[in-house]
């Protein structure tokens, strides 16, 4: 393919329909597709019934006037806004809104409610992500400088910019992630022609408004001029498509589409670029697409797994939505790729899903490590009966340690082993506890010591866990940073661990709500039933928190046990 990163490159969704109409058909009615819709006309289940929620001393009614939803706001003090809804953004986990201010106009805001469908209620929009506790509620950011770039369709050349422009460039939504991998990870950007490029980027900058503010010159000048119009002036008139289009994946494929000879590709392509990945395989291309997107850079937190900090290079991350960068970061993004395990043209089955972590779904990984498809060879291994659930390969190697969208704990898709020093010494829990949940620090240690050729400092997991003798789970609950602590609270609410309910419920007041509403589940599970009103102020979620561990509950307390031994 000559070109598919310019937007006169792409074709639309439409185009290829006459082709691919069983792909297409499946693509319309996945929650990938429908990431952003115009709000009329779109199927919504947040309740706009009048529904009114408070959020400490303010008020959010979802409201309905003929074709059109309304968010109103009444701030404490009097500030009273009213936003007509004209985007549902999401609907596969939660619904998020975006708006315009009926009275005053300007830009779509981000609003700041959202619906979460696992549990059919409302809550501050943001708090699906580590962010500290807000004060009121307020309309913001701008939906066309935070949402826009990988919830729609858009042309590549956008995206490509800061890659061309270098690490001093200005940060913005949809850049590539390379310079978050590690130097031997990163695909190489070049530009071949200068001036071809200046022609592509004044074409895009006189499409959002700003003609002539690219010219010829050095190419990183330009990307970096370019990237200033983006940030400024991109916004919903200048998608390529709502929402994820065939082409957000495949590139602009008007050439494709015209003549099917012509084969589509998933590396960025034009006669003024040069792209290398770092592994020229199709997989390492399938993977890159989805990292467009799945890759948490947004977030401030500053800490991510193997002890490493965001401002520093960004390591693995610890919520849904990363996977596909994490995916990059580990031992088979040149071999294997996300739609390996994922359907990327539909919603995935749940029941293949839950295969992968059988015997059975080891196929996806003994294509490669054919070795280990031999049972005993797998025992020797894994060190577990290739029968129960530590006999999966994704048991150990992605590891139910990520805070999912859902509530649940989802796997790490940064493939490596729970044995590698950075994970055991640069962060908590030890993965291994995640199934034995009963064990001591010392004990798992001292196991992996046995079984492998590793050895750890105990001094440094001393200082991690307070002591060997220390309960991994419950170490980390006390002595973890916020997204570990999250993990070691689903955990112990997975087991219904009665005697952690009055650790679990002192994280109801700490500084994160998403690690609060992890908190709340686990009570919820422990207690089997616990009323914490996470929108209250801090001294009404202590007292509920309070009532929640003191009032005699009906279900007994659950001994934690390993949900299987490991072998002497």
């Amino acid at each position: 393919m000559r070109s598919n990163v310019a937007r006169g490159d792409y074709a639309g969704s439409a185009a290829c329909a006459p082709c691919h109409a069983d792909v297409t058909a499946a693509w319309e009615r996945s929650p990938m597709h429908r990431m952003t819709r115009d709000a009329r006309g779109a199927d919504v289940r947040a309740p706009f019934d009048g529904t009114r929620w408070r959020f400490k001393d303010d008020v959010v009614t979802l409201d309905r006037r003929q074709d059109d939803r309304f968010v109103r706001l009444e701030v404490a003090g009097g500030d009273t806004r009213t936003y007509r809804v004209t985007r549902v953004i999401g609907g596969r986990t939660r619904e998020d809104f975006a708006g315009v201010d009926v009275d005053r106009g300007g830009e779509e805001l981000v609003l700041p409610v959202s619906y979460v469908l696992a549990t059919a209620s409302l809550r501050y929009k943001g708090y699906s992500v580590m962010v500290h506790e807000r004060s009121s509620l307020r309309a913001g950011p701008a939906w066309s400088r935070t949402c826009i770039f990988c919830h729609n369709t858009v042309p590549e050349l956008d995206r490509i910019l800061g890659a061309i422009a270098g690490p001093k460039a200005r940060a913005y939504q949809g850049e590539q992630v390379d310079r978050w991998l590690p130097a031997d990870r990163r695909a190489r950007v070049r530009v071949t022609d200068g001036d071809g490029f200046a022609r592509a980027v004044a074409g895009e900058t006189a499409r959002l408004g700003e003609p002539g503010a690219s010219s010829s010159g050095d190419p990183r000048v330009v990307a970096a001029r370019g990237i200033e119009v983006v940030r400024a002036s991109f916004g919903g008139a200048a998608l390529v498509e709502v929402g994820i289009g065939c082409e957000a994946c495949h590139g602009g494929s008007r050439e494709h589409a015209a003549d099917p000879r012509v084969r589509a590709s998933l590396v960025p392509a034009a006669p003024w670029l040069d792209v290398s990945l770092p592994t020229p395989t199709r997989a390492a291309a399938v993977n890159r697409v989805c990292a467009r997107c799945h890759q948490v850079l947004f977030s401030r937190y500053p800490f991510t797994w193997e002890g490493g900090r965001r401002d520093l290079g960004a390591g693995g991350s610890h919520i849904n939505s990363g996977e596909a960068r994490d995916f990059l970061l580990g031992g088979c993004a040149g071999a294997m790729s996300c739609t390996t395990c994922h359907d990327p043209h539909g919603a995935d089955d749940p029941a293949s899903l839950r295969a992968l972590a059988t015997l059975a779904g080891n196929a996806k990984c003994t294509g490669c490590h054919r070795e280990l498809a031999d049972r005993p060879r797998l025992h020797d291994h894994a060190h577990h009966d290739p029968d129960g659930p530590g006999g999966a390969c994704i048991a150990c190697h992605m590891p139910r340690k990520n805070m999912g969208l859902d509530g649940a704990l989802a796997r790490y898709h940064r493939i490596g082993s729970p044995t590698d020093p950075a994970r055991v010494l640069g962060d908590r829990p030890l993965e291994c506890a995640l199934c034995h949940a009963d064990r001591s620090v010392g004990a798992l240690v001292d196991s992996m010591e046995k079984w492998w050729p590793v050895r750890y400092p105990r001094q440094r997991l001393v200082d991690l866990y307070g002591s060997l003798d220390a309960n991994v789970i419950r170490a980390t609950l006390a002595l973890g940073k916020p997204h570990e602590q999250a993990v070691a609270i689903a955990t112990l609410g997975e087991m219904r661990a009665r005697d952690a309910a009055p650790m679990i419920a002192r994280e109801l007041t700490g500084p994160y709500p998403l690690v609060r509403d992890w908190a709340r589940r686990a009570l919820g599970s422990i207690l089997g039933r616990c009323d914490v009103d996470l929108a209250a102020d801090a001294a009404t979620i202590a007292r509920q928190g309070a009532l929640c561990t003191t009032t005699p509950v009906s279900n007994p307390a659950v001994v934690p046990t390993a949900d299987e031994d490991p072998e002497d």
